[in-house]
């Protein structure tokens, strides 16, 4: 199977997640949402609902944690539906590889392809997300809890791609 690993800083560790790191993957979700709400909606529901959500999110989706020095500053979830759910990283390792060493957890536990959900005010996300050869297939107006715009994408490696135009 073709390996999609990117280089990141030596001093990061992908790792499984487990039940354990529910409280610590909460802390990481609601500060990269707030230290973004100018290009990702707030989240709608209380800060204390994060940590029972994410707990759920650990039992039935396939999720990865980015450690540097044991601490989590990233994490990706792929959902019982095949999508990519969640993909946060901490500011400090924004732009480092980490959440490319995340994406390419996801894509070889999935290599048949992979969609996910982007707001559309998150530029940098398409951005990230496109050059990693998602595209667009479709959006909404904003028919999600936030109400805010947002973008369908999705990844096919070559192979699945082809075999679908037939």
């Amino acid at each position: 199977m073709a390996s999609f690993i990117t280089p990141a800083p030596v001093d990061v560790e992908i790792r499984a997640g487990t039940a354990d790191d529910a409280d610590a993957l909460a802390d990481l979700f609601w500060r990269v949402r707030a230290e973004n709400a100018a290009t990702i909606p707030m989240v709608v529901h209380p800060r204390e609902t994060v940590a029972p959500f994410l707990a759920s999110v650990l039992q039935t989706a396939e999720v990865w944690v980015a450690t540097v020095g044991g601490d989590p500053v990233g994490f990706a979830a792929v959902g019982p539906d095949g999508d990519l759910d969640h993909l946060y990283v901490a500011r400090p390792h924004t732009g480092t590889g980490v959440g490319a060493r995340l994406l390419a957890a996801a894509r070889d536990r999935h290599p048949e392809g992979l969609s996910l959900w982007v707001f559309t005010s998150n530029t940098g996300a398409v951005r990230f997300y496109e050059r990693h050869g998602f595209v667009v297939v479709g959006g909404t107006d904003g028919d999600n809890e936030e109400g805010a715009p947002d973008l369908r994408l999705e990844w096919r490696p070559p192979s699945v791609s082809a075999d679908s135009g037939r």
